[in-house]
């Protein structure tokens, strides 16, 4: 009996152990900044409304190719060639890449020679000039360890497609390197995306606006 009454009794002494485990994770946990979520300024513009002028075009926007490491919701900062960090406390409140095609498509829209985008999915009725596919494979803060400003680095290539035949017309691409803030400044290294997508939206129209609709163009993008 004495037996059975100190076999009964091992998970009460197992837990004061188990509990000396956990104080410091508990501790980390009650102690750790609050977390912070970002979205891109440009998926909250209102996109134009579709009309029937014919002096804009109407683009359909694909979804997003993205990289795969930055398919997550922590933002990326790069520090050197090879190494990127992602903060546990500075997130993203959204899908990046659904943020990235809404801030394009807020960008793009109303602004000649586009009148009005829908991003995908979209209705199959919808009429499009021509769709655009984005692949991003750098979308990023970049900062070396002992510096007190970074700046952003967003490489973006961009098809425009005739949706007929699903052809390509044209393959452009933005490598944007700029946008300067003070490291640690998450808010203002976000600003500084917003940008970098503006300028991706602005020659993504120079491009459109040197060919009509179902014609090559005279160049590449």
């Amino acid at each position: 009996m004495p037996r059975l009454l100190r076999i009964k009794q091992l998970p009460a002494l197992l837990t004061p152990l188990l509990l000396l485990a956990v104080p410091g994770c508990v501790s980390l946990s009650r102690n750790a900044p609050p977390v912070q979520r970002f979205v891109l300024s440009g998926a909250r513009t209102p996109i134009a409304a579709p009309t029937t002028s014919p002096e804009g075009l109407s683009v359909g926007l694909r979804r997003l190719d993205l990289a795969p490491y930055l398919s997550s919701s922590a933002i990326v900062v790069r520090s050197g060639v090879h190494t990127i960090s992602a903060s546990e406390f500075h997130r993203w409140g959204e899908d990046l890449g659904q943020g990235i095609n809404y801030s394009v498509a807020a960008y793009l829209a109303n602004r000649s020679p586009v009148q009005h985008v829908n991003v995908a999915p979209w209705e199959a009725r919808s009429h499009h000039d021509y769709l655009l596919q984005l692949h991003v494979s750098r979308f990023e803060g970049v900062a070396d360890s002992t510096a007190t400003t970074a700046g952003v680095h967003v490489v973006t290539v961009w098809d425009i497609i005739r949706p007929r035949d699903g052809a390509l017309l044209v393959r452009g691409s933005t490598d944007y390197r700029d946008g300067r803030f003070p490291v640690g400044d998450y808010d203002a290294l976000v600003e500084q995306l917003n940008s970098a997508l503006r300028t991706v939206a602005g020659d993504i129209r120079a491009c459109l606006g040197r060919f009509r609709a179902d014609s090559l163009p005279l160049s590449a993008c």
